[in-house]
């Protein structure tokens, strides 16, 4: 399969299910928010006890 046909088939099933590709989509970026609050948790707890 050719990289068009591939984006092009991707495509179609973005549009025949975009409930479900939304849905993905909102995990995902809650997922990395999730991951990018705890590792600045994590560095400001560092840096809270590096102070002291």
């Amino acid at each position: 399969m050719l990289l068009g046909e591939t984006i092009g088939v991707a495509l179609g099933a973005l549009r025949a299910n975009k409930l479900r590709s939304f849905l993905t989509m909102l995990g995902v970026v809650i997922g990395v928010g999730a991951v990018i609050a705890v590792v600045a948790l994590g560095r400001g707890a560092q840096e809270s006890v590096n102070a002291r």
